[in-house]
């Protein structure tokens, strides 16, 4: 096992917490609303309906399955992070089918118990992903799909949840398929909020014919951040002038924004959201 796949004792409670939100979402939310909405879970609930097991031993061969066909087709790439991941997930099942048998809606609602499955479940899929970790699941059947269909892993992603929020048709009324459907699709869109929006920088492009020093001043020595200097020409007059290009979170983005509007409000400026970063780093010699 890699060294990188090892896991201390922090990030072992903070796993162990995260999946315990996510089991909750499902037990409280997702199971009483007697949808089936992108997850391995999701499908757990329809199967439990054709066949007489508990919700958490369908979750638990199926985890135990796709995880037996993830190292076969793609190796050790899961690492250990997915494999206690998704054991505990069926685990944390079966102790609140102990502790609260036959559980019904909090809310009453199937819908409203769909929207509270998707935002709680979103929390813990978020401090997963911080860690560089996964609920197992889909995660394995998206990354199975990559490597043999070709198939980028998001959309990967969303046509395996989307088969799974359709398998509610045999067993639930029309309603209840709608209800999956749509909220396989709300799903995805909550996730790339709490995943991928905290993350989200800007990208700050600033000419300034009178001011661009007084700019990169400000960025690299009130918002110690960095720049880069592009030589550029203006098509209309001809004349030369140097691009700032920047990189900035959102509250850095605001102090810049005022700044600009202060020193030089003639300044041309274009932003861009970035949700992805990548440092290549040269060894020193």
């Amino acid at each position: 096992m890699n060294t990188k796949n090892k896991l201390n004792i922090s990030e072992f409670l903070m796993m162990s917490f995260a999946t315990l939100i996510i089991a909750g979402a499902v037990y409280f939310f997702l199971i009483p609303s007697k949808t089936s909405v992108s997850s391995i879970s999701g499908l757990a609930i329809v199967v439990s309906n054709i066949i007489p097991f508990q919700i958490s031993a369908i979750t638990m061969f199926l985890n135990i399955l796709l995880l037996i066909i993830g190292f076969l087709t793609c190796g050790n790439e899961f690492g250990i992070k997915t494999v206690y991941t998704s054991i505990l997930l069926p685990v944390y099942l079966a102790i609140f089918e102990h502790i609260f048998p036959n559980f019904q809606s909090l809310t009453g609602s199937d819908a409203l118990d769909v929207v509270c499955y998707i935002f709680t479940v979103s929390i813990g899929l978020a401090i997963l992903f911080d860690m560089n970790a996964s609920s197992g699941g889909l995660d394995i059947v998206a990354k199975v799909m990559n490597k043999y269909l070709h198939m980028d892993l998001g959309k990967a992603m969303s046509m395996s949840g989307m088969v799974v929020a359709l398998s509610s048709a045999l067993v639930y009324d029309k309603r209840s398929v709608v209800l999956s459907v749509l909220g396989t699709y709300l799903n995805g869109i909550v996730l790339d909020h709490f995943i991928f929006g905290r993350s989200i920088k800007r990208r700050v492009c600033i000419v300034s014919m009178q001011h661009h020093e007084e700019i990169l001043k400000f960025i690299i020595e009130k918002l110690h951040s960095g720049a880069s200097l592009y030589d550029a020409t203006g098509a209309y007059t001809g004349k030369k002038h140097q691009e700032i290009i920047t990189i900035v979170d959102k509250h850095e983005y605001q102090k810049l924004m005022d700044y600009i509007i202060t020193v030089d409000p003639d300044a041309f400026v274009t932003i861009y959201n970035v949700s992805n970063m990548r440092y290549r780093i040269k060894p020193q010699s």
